[in-house]
């Protein structure tokens, strides 16, 4: 699958998003078409202009300094100069769970924030994979539509519950709340997660480009594998699908409506990269 096709077909995915809003309106009936159409615009502008103010915020990040952090720094002005990208803020999230997301509206409003124990935990090499990784999904212009999509997906949800319970009159149809109430957020599950695994064998490809090899970030997710498993870490569920690799735990049914695509074939993937160009 191309780059392009790959972000044609996620831009899809977010006015299906959008669209489904409006369909659990149209299914509850009356005046509600409307309102849903209303807050799939209002969701769409609120995300674009505050998504990275809002999933900073419920990370905990705060802005690191230079001095703080000099490698780091040094790391993400190399890889930034490669990719031809302005300099983002750099934040840290206070978790000793290897972790790191971007976000933003676009390269120029970009952030990047790791965890602490992404820098203590973690050999540097595999620290600069992680790096690579997350400015691709800044490169390719990515960040701001897993943010939209996470918003819109969360509201879906909430809506649902709330108008089943809460709302509806005599004149609107029951029928229609049920199938809101079951419907709308499985598909806005599965809409996000078709979403957030594209983009991240997308920003694979793209930081194994940007490293020069993809050694660097396959080691650096099989390590992140092993101890995202071992090491807790409080997140917003909204917003999981942010990170580099899902923070949360959970294995069984629920892996199967992970954001996140398989550390094993994400790995298969870049090692064959690799073997194809001849890098050891």
């Amino acid at each position: 699958m191309t780059d392009f096709t790959t972000r044609l077909r996620t831009w899809l995915l977010i006015a299906a998003l959008s669209g489904l809003l409006v369909a659990i309106g149209f299914l509850l009936g009356g005046s509600f078409v409307y309102l849903f159409l209303g807050i799939a615009v209002v969701m769409n502008l609120f995300g674009y202009f505050f998504s990275d103010k809002i999933a900073l915020a419920s990370s905990r990040a705060r802005p690191i300094a230079e001095a703080q952090a000099p490698d780091l720094y040094a790391d993400v002005r190399e890889l930034t100069q490669r990719a031809g990208l302005p300099m983002p803020r750099i934040y840290m999230i206070p978790s000793e769970q290897p972790n790191a997301f971007a976000t933003g509206r676009n390269p120029k409003h970009s952030a990047v924030a790791v965890t602490r124990g992404l820098l203590t935990l973690m050999p540097r090499e595999q620290v600069k994979g992680v790096l690579a990784h997350e400015l691709s999904h800044v490169k390719n212009h990515d960040i701001l539509v897993s943010s939209i999509a996470a918003m819109i997906a969360t509201v879906i949800t909430w809506l649902s519950y709330m108008f089943f319970f809460f709302g509806g009159s005599d004149n609107e149809s029951p029928i229609g709340g049920l199938v809101a109430l079951i419907v709308g957020p499985l598909a806005a599950t599965l809409i996000q997660l078709g979403i957030s695994r594209q983009r991240e064998y997308l920003a694979d490809a793209s930081g194994a480009k940007l490293l020069g090899r993809a050694a660097p970030l396959a080691d650096a997710l099989e390590s992140l594998e092993r101890t995202s498993k071992a090491v807790p870490m409080q997140v917003n569920p909204a917003t999981a699908s942010l990170y580099i690799v899902h923070p949360l735990k959970g294995g069984g049914m629920a892996s199967l409506f992970s954001t996140h695509p398989p550390i094993a074939e994400r790995v298969r993937r870049l090692r064959e990269m690799d073997a194809a160009q001849g890098v050891a």
